[in-house]
């Protein structure tokens, strides 16, 4: 299949940009919870680091400012630029993905290499990596459909980039990113077209793959049985999870109200960034967790709507997009939100668009502004039915 036949053919497209309400009004929503959130889970830390207790919400800020400018950026750019840019953009992935691995380049944080230091801020390398191995994919579904559904080079080739991003995530170590990146892309090559059978024995093999590599690292080990009784260890292990469960269960049906947690006082490890759910759980309690779900609910079905109202115009780039979004933004939520009640173990990834940090809330707007352009290209073609139903009047 050419570029030419992804992007919108027949008709004019409207002088007005057609926007996703829904999908604005949660993502406007998550980003709202997410900066009152940040402030509450950050200002004791904040204050004891830094003598200024909204540091962070001053960052956060910041980081918002950049992330619009983002999405904005994706917003402009008519989809079929990117399938041309497929191969420049997974180049630029393997580039950031190589690069933090270098002796003396990468910067190291509790035990792991994933970010570069760029003056005052630091880029962890998995989150633009992730998206732009996403556009490759999509790029890649759209130009070569046929062959993928008829050749199982077709489908190897891909993977195969894949698992190469994931070895050296792995190697970071960053097992949650190489886990949503590799579930992702399987889900983007299924909807693809995929044989059945050589999608099954490919998802049989990446799920031993990596239950072999975390089973072959003390490190990983260790963080996956330890969620399991936390308790047994709860002032070492087990800390992280026993702080968390205990913030989750304060909250009960209505929480102890904004700023009144404690669990964010010195308790709670990483309260700002990877446990941000189990300080909005204690302070809002199971009402207030229910309509972040729901939040989070729309913002996958507004993705999934796009992808399938793409689908039905022939545009299959914009359908493997969004729909590769819907898959990426909607696990990475489950995980942070499974690690945090203990269903899950320890895996260091962010609630998009709620949780503080630069890399990840730039990339979720990015990513934000990718779905409202795809969106707003389908919209502006009508359904394959009724063009040919317009040409034959």
């Amino acid at each position: 299949m050419s570029v030419a036949a992804t992007a919108p053919r027949p008709g004019r497209a409207p002088a007005a940009f057609l926007w996703d309400r829904w999908l604005v009004f949660a993502v406007v929503s998550l980003l709202g919870l997410g900066l009152v959130l940040v402030a509450s889970a950050s200002i004791a830390i904040a204050d004891r680091s830094s003598g200024e207790p909204f540091y962070y919400l001053a960052r956060q800020l910041v980081f918002l400012a950049l992330g619009l400018v983002a999405a904005a950026f994706c917003l402009g750019v008519p989809a079929e630029n990117w399938i041309r840019a497929r191969y420049l953009l997974l180049a630029g992935a393997f580039a950031l993905l190589v690069t933090v691995l270098l002796p003396g380049v990468g910067r190291e944080v509790n035990g792991a290499v994933r970010w570069l230091s760029l003056g005052p801020v630091n880029l962890q390398v998995s989150e633009p990596a992730r998206l732009m191995i996403l556009l490759y994919l999509s790029g890649y579904v759209a130009v070569r459909q046929d062959t993928l559904r008829t050749e199982l080079k077709s489908f190897l080739l891909p993977l195969g980039f894949v698992a190469l991003a994931c070895v050296l995530l792995l190697a970071q170590p960053d097992f949650g990113a190489a886990t949503v990146l590799m579930a992702t892309a399987l889900a983007v090559l299924f909807a693809g077209g995929v044989r059945p059978r050589y999608f099954a024995v490919m998802l049989v093999l990446a799920a031993v793959a990596l239950g072999v590599l975390a089973m072959g690292s003390e490190y990983r080990l260790r963080r996956l049985t330890s969620f399991m009784d936390p308790w047994a260890d709860p002032y070492n292990a087990g800390f992280q999870l026993t702080q968390s469960l205990i913030a989750i269960g304060r909250g009960e049906w209505f929480g102890v109200g904004l700023g009144a947690g404690v669990q964010k006082l010195f308790y709670l490890p990483e309260a700002h960034t990877d446990f941000v759910f189990a300080v909005f759980a204690e302070e809002f309690g199971l009402a207030g967790v229910l309509l972040m779900l729901a939040l989070y609910v729309i913002v996958l079905w507004r993705a999934f709507a796009i992808a399938s109202a793409a689908a039905a115009r022939g545009q299959v780039f914009h359908a493997s997009l969004a729909f590769g979004l819907g898959v990426w933004l909607g696990a990475q939520a489950f995980v942070n939100i499974g690690v945090n009640m203990g269903l899950l173990p320890t895996k260091g990834l962010t609630l998009p668009l709620v949780s503080y940090g630069g890399s990840s809330l730039i990339v979720c707007m990015a990513a934000v502004g990718l779905l409202l352009r795809v969106g707003h290209e389908a919209r502006a073609v009508p359904p394959a039915g009724n063009r040919r139903r317009r040409k034959r009047a």
